[in-house]
Order: structure tokens, then C-alpha cells, then sequence
């Protein structure tokens, strides 16, 4: 259970004329999980302190930039907070609302070990047995911008002992709901926090529920028999719609509901066009390539073994059709009709061809051309990588899939060592109109799926290390730039995010298969449970959905 970032943490806002100033007002007597007070300067701290420092993130993302120059960020009193930019970002709202980073962070605590803020950091750092003060910070976060329930637990067991011995915490202060107490390669446990700022509308303090035990799971065959025990009180991430049927069948017994909701991201492959193989990377940089793995995907059949004829196939475009209008039928058509003729005849334009008689496509070189999918549960649904391997064997490129964690999978893919990815992917209208990483090389964060990471290596540091990106992706950094400075709905706001989502698709990065439901889980003795709208990673599931107020009944 999350609050997410500004979820009732702001009292109010208000923008200037042109959208370059925004004023946060946060709400009074606000405390973090340790009772100290949570004021304007933890969010200025975040920024400054935090983000803009690259000894704790090495690069701080677009999203928190402006104009790809640092915001300013300032106190005006204890619970007012000012962010001025550099050019209009009438989106920047938005992103606070959705985001995963957590844009305040606890001064009190980590100021102590700061060298930028305190002089004795390093000293205070070795006397709990680190090196240096930014080891500390490390310690809690490392370098990541996903800050909102740290998990430092595992990282460093005798680290954290030596905290607990000083009298330190051994996970910061949070303003969530539940403070995370242990954690182990099997789950984790979670007990409520004593100064969470939500009470109900009878005074009474929130959580209701004490203690929260999560289970790590990563078999999916396992996972659908826990929950049809009814072992499991919620579950949504990872619940994919080929389990419904059994799902459904055995709410009965085993006292739970299921309820099937619409999704925001979808299915989607990629082929690594920064491979470590030139000549794997050579044919997967081929446009015609990428259009005849698309063509040769049998989308109406996935949606009808996996989804139950539930789902819509369509092309991947990065913006969710369902909240942007602008994305035509059109360009959610693009190269997604089944049609193995032009599938062959695009693989040959690209050089791939049979050379040695034994029924596959090779490399132009004559070199076998055979794809290996790691995929994991967590990102796509096992029937439709089995289905896609299929397609794409049948097309005559010969494809195996093997299943992995999802650690193993990120794990490889920030590695670039996987000539093939897959995870589930798509973003709401809302984030992209201030977040534009979907559009831009890597495409995306550690958590879901990427490519391009040498182009990416390339920009970040102007030219000196990676592999220079093609011209299409200076042109989309335009447009991106310019789509996060118009307000949206607006007929130049629409204009333009059509213009981005048809260069999407015909780019054709990402390959997108079906968009469908997902099923939510849960059981009958979770009380004051509301079934979200949508299944949905980017709106953080249930958050809207005041799951502090949730109870178990017995």
C-alpha cells in the first residue's frame, strides 16, 4: 500500500500565467514514520540535495529537468515549496501525481551524513563503520531515483546492524502508510505507521490493518494455486489473463473474487538495436526487418488463445489510445495485419534468407539467425511469448523463448546482453505530456523494457562513449521537447502528439501485440475494497482507491 508522491501531501497548488512557476502548499502537522516534522525543506533537500548530485544519482533523469537544465527549487516557509522552470512544463503536476520518485526525502536523517550540508558527514559515516557520508546515503537509496519504499534491508546485513547499535534506523523515515521491517529472498513484512497523516472520516486512525506479510513468487503456476487456496488477500501485478479461467472457476471455494479491468500498457517486443553482435544488430537496425517480424505476428489469434477475444490488437505507439484521442485507428493498425507473404518478402528486402537449404532464415553473412526470448511472468504472459516464438519460427526466423526472473530479465536487459526483450508496455496521455523517456533512448526506466541503452550512453555524454543514434532520434527530442510545453486537449497539443505516435510506429522500436483486461484478485474478507477501473501499473494499481482504509474480516 502506497500514498505515492503529493497523494494528499499538498493541500493545494497554483501555477503562474505561462506555467513556468508552481507553488505547493503542504498539508500542516504533517510527520515522517520517526514523528520528526515533514516541511518544505525535505522537498528542497530531494531536489538539490538528492537529484542534483551526482554523487548520489549520477544522472539525474529529463523529467526532473528543465529545458535539460536543473529547476529551482526553494522553501517560501515551512509548508510552502516553489518550482521555477525554465521554459512552460504545464505537465509538471501531472508527473508529481504519477510518478514513482519520491520528490521529498528526509532531511533530518540523511543531512547528518551529507558532506554538502554538514562538515562532520564523513566523520559521522565512520563512526557507524562506513567510509564516507555518501555511503551512507547510498546505503538507504544507491543510485536510483525509485524512492519511495527503500528497501536497504538485504543489501548490507552488518551495515545495518552497526546503525541499529548507533541508534539509526535502518530504513528511512517514509510518509507511507506501512514501514518496512524485514525483508528476505522470500518476501517481505511490513507493520503500519504510527504517524501516517490519513485518519477516517470518524477520526480514527489509518491503516486498519497492522501488518502487511508479502511473498515472493515467482513461479506462475504457483502463484494461481496460492490464490485459488485463497492463501492471498490482494493481488494484481502479475496476475495475467490466461490464469482467469481457473481463477474464475474456483472463486467458490476458495472465497475470493476476480474482476477483470482494462489495461494502459500491453505486451510489447523489441529487437536490441544496439546488439552486441554487429551483425545480429546490423539486420535488427533494418526497418524491413522489424515491419516483417510484425507482420508475421498473428495478433487475432493471440487475442483469441490468450485474451478470449477480451483483448484488441494493435501497434505499439506510446501514448495509450484509450486516454489519447489523437492516436488514429490507423496508426494503432500499423503493420500489425497477419499477412505471411509480405512478412517474406520484407525479410528478404532486409537479407534475410534461407542460404544453407535447411528451412530457416540466416544472417546476410550466412551465419544462423536463431532468437532466444528471456522473458518473465512479472512482464508478458507465457502464451503469448509461446505464440509469438511460434509465429516468428513459422516465418522462418527460428525462435526459442526461456523463462527467467524478473531480476534476471533486468538484470540482462541493463546489460544489453538479450538480443530480444519483452514486458509489458504503454503510458497514460498524462505522464507522457511531461515525461517524454518512453520517447527517447532507453525508452523507458530498469523496472519495464528498453532499448537503444548505447544510443542513451551516446547522449548522455555528448558523444564521448556509446553509439551515435540515427536521425530520427534527434527529430523525436524535438518533438518531445515541444509536446511537454503545450498544454493537453489542445488542438496544437493533439496535433502534435499524432505526429510523435505515427513516427512511433513507423520507427517501430517496439512492437506491440494486444490490448487487454488483466484480472484483480481479491479476497472476500478484505473489506472496504473498491475494484479499481483499470488494471494498471501506471496509475500504481490501487492507490487512488484508498487502500489504507481497507480491513480483513474474519
Amino acid at each position: 500500500m502506497t500514498c505515492k508522491p503529493w497523494y494528499n501531501v499538498a493541500s493545494g497548488w497554483a501555477w503562474n500565467d505561462d506555467y513556468t512557476q508552481l507553488t505547493l502548499n503542504l498539508r500542516k502537522g504533517h510527520k515522517w514514520s520517526d514523528g520528526e516534522p515533514f516541511t518544505a525543506e525535505d522537498v528542497v533537500f530531494w531536489y538539490h540535495n538528492m537529484v542534483m548530485d551526482e554523487n548520489i544519482i549520477k544522472s539525474p533523469k529529463e523529467r526532473f529537468l528543465s529545458d535539460g537544465k536543473p529547476m529551482k527549487v526553494e522553501a517560501l516557509g515551512s509548508q510552502t515549496v516553489r518550482f521555477s522552470l525554465n521554459q512552460p512544463r504545464p505537465g509538471l503536476l501531472s508527473m508529481f501525481a504519477t510518478d514513482y520518485a519520491q520528490p521529498f526525502q528526509p532531511k533530518h536523517l540523511l543531512s547528518k551524513f551529507h558532506p554538502a550540508l554538514n562538515n562532520e558527514a564523513d566523520k559521522n559515516a565512520k563512526a557507524v563503520g562506513f567510509e564516507s557520508g555518501y555511503d551512507v546515503i547510498n546505503f538507504y537509496y544507491g543510485q536510483s531515483d525509485w524512492k519511495d519504499v527503500p528497501s536497504p534491508l538485504m543489501k548490507d546485513g552488518e551495515a545495518a546492524q552497526r546503525l541499529v547499535k548507533a541508534g539509526y534506523t535502518t530504513v528511512a523515515p517514509t510518509l507511507e502508510s506501512h514501514i518496512l521491517v524485514e525483508e528476505t529472498l522470500e518476501g517481505r513484512r511490513l507493520v503500519a505507521n504510527p504517524y501516517f497523516f490519513q485518519v477516517d472520516t470518524a477520526g480514527n486512525q489509518l491503516p486498519y490493518i497492522n501488518e502487511i506479510s508479502e511473498i515472493y513468487i515467482g513461479d506462475e503456476d504457483i502463484q494461481t494455486a496460492k490464490m485459488i487456496a485463497g492463501e492471498v488477500d490482494y493481488k494484481a501485478q502479475s496476475v495475467n489473463l490466461p490464469a482467469a479461467p481457473v481463477l474464475l472457476e474456483n472463486r467458490a471455494k476458495g472465497e475470493y473474487q476476480v474482476s477483470l479491468r482494462p489495461t494502459i500498457g500491453m505486451t510489447t517486443f523489441a529487437f536490441n538495436i544496439n546488439d552486441k553482435n554487429e551483425e545480429k544488430r546490423a539486420v535488427f537496425n533494418d526497418v524491413n526487418f522489424r515491419r516483417a517480424m510484425s507482420v508475421a505476428i498473428n495478433r487475432d489469434k493471440i487475442n483469441e488463445i490468450a485474451f478470449f477475444n477480451l483483448g484488441k490488437p494493435m501497434q505499439f505507439t506510446a501514448f495509450d489510445p484509450d486516454t489519447a484521442g489523437f492516436v488514429t485507428k490507423d496508426i494503432q493498425q500499423s503493420w500489425t495485419q497477419f499477412n505471411s507473404k509480405q512478412a517474406a518478402e520484407l525479410l528478404d528486402k532486409a537479407g534475410v534468407v534461407d542460404k544453407d537449404g535447411d528451412g530457416f532464415r540466416d544472417l546476410p553473412s550466412g551465419n544462423k539467425l536463431e532468437l532466444t526470448i528471456a522473458f518473465s511472468t512479472q512482464g508478458a504472459p507465457t502464451k503469448v511469448v509461446e505464440m509469438v516464438a511460434s509465429d516468428w519460427t513459422e516465418a522462418g526466423v527460428k525462435t526459442d523463448i526461456k523463462e527467467v526472473t524478473s531480476d534476471e530479465y533486468r538484470n540482462s536487459q541493463s546489460a544489453n546482453d538479450l538480443s530480444v526483450m519483452v514486458w509489458s508496455k504503454g503510458q497514460t496521455l498524462a505522464t507522457l505530456s511531461v515525461d517524454t523517456q518512453e520517447l527517447l533512448p532507453p525508452y523507458g526506466s530498469f523496472f519495464g523494457l528498453r532499448n537503444g541503452l548505447m544510443w542513451a550512453k551516446y547522449l548522455e555524454t555528448d558523444g564521448k562513449e556509446g553509439t551515435r543514434p540515427p536521425k530520427t532520434v534527434a527529430e523525436m527530442q524535438a518533438l518531445s521537447s515541444q509536446f511537454t510545453q503545450l498544454n493537453t486537449g489542445t488542438d496544437a497539443s493533439n496535433k502534435l502528439g499524432a505526429e510523435i505516435a505515427q513516427r512511433v510506429v513507423d520507427d517501430l522500436f517496439f512492437i506491440g501485440t494486444v490490448k487487454a483486461v488483466a484480472p484483480i484478485y481479491s479476497n472476500q474478507k478484505l473489506a472496504n475494497f473498491a475494484v479499481p477501473k483499470t488494471s494498471s501499473y501506471e496509475y500504481y494499481r490501487v492507490y487512488p482507491y484508498l487502500p489504507a482504509q481497507w480491513s480483513l474480516s474474519e
